[in-house]
């Protein structure tokens, strides 16, 4: 297959998770969006540092039951398969040091809108995450160098998420687990 990713065209019938997972480990993040393949530009310095700080932080107060990473790939099904910058897991997925998760063992979904992903984090992976049953998800923003987290729950009945607020100087959550953390904490330096 992948001689597929050096044609003009997708595989027939569109790519699949099979077809992922045979491409080579080249360090590009690759997503599958009903069967179409998306390849992100390379994170920029302050994404990184965010996703980076971020994780830190988060693990510093995660509880035994839980895990904290980054840019682990969740593999919603066979035609879907998404990245988060950052996520939390069940401790019980971690221990079998995956190089992918199922979405029942993601607790928290993490997303860092850059100008090229803007309407995949706001709109697109929240519905879809939602759908796959992730509990919870948060979206960065970094327009105009100010982070803002906002937090949402998922509404298992209809799902869809529910936000539960928009933190710029502090976040203070109990969702996944109690979170207390200065949003100066995981913002990049000026330079």
């Amino acid at each position: 297959m992948t001689a597929a990713l050096h044609g003009d065209y997708p595989p027939e019938g569109g790519w699949t998770t099979d077809d992922l997972d045979a491409l080579p480990e080249d360090g590009r993040r690759r997503e599958l969006l009903d069967g179409v393949l998306l390849m992100s530009p390379s994170p920029t310095r302050t994404h990184q540092i965010i996703a980076g700080r971020l994780m830190v932080a988060l693990e510093a107060d995660c509880p035994d039951e839980y895990d904290v990473t980054q840019g682990v790939e969740v593999r919603i099904n066979r035609t879907r398969s998404f990245v988060p910058d950052v996520l939390v897991t069940t401790s019980v997925a971690a221990v079998r040091e995956p190089s992918r998760y199922e979405p029942h063992e993601v607790v928290l979904a993490v997303e860092i809108v850059s100008p090229s992903s803007r309407s995949i984090d706001r709109v697109l992976k929240p519905a879809l995450y939602a759908q796959a049953g992730i509990p919870f998800y948060w979206r960065i923003e970094t327009e105009d160098g100010a982070l803002q987290v906002v937090t949402y729950r998922i509404d298992a009945v209809n799902e869809v998420y529910v936000e539960t607020g928009r933190w710029a100087k502090f976040l203070d959550t109990g969702e996944p687990f109690p979170i207390n953390l200065p949003i100066s904490r995981i913002t990049p330096r000026a330079r």
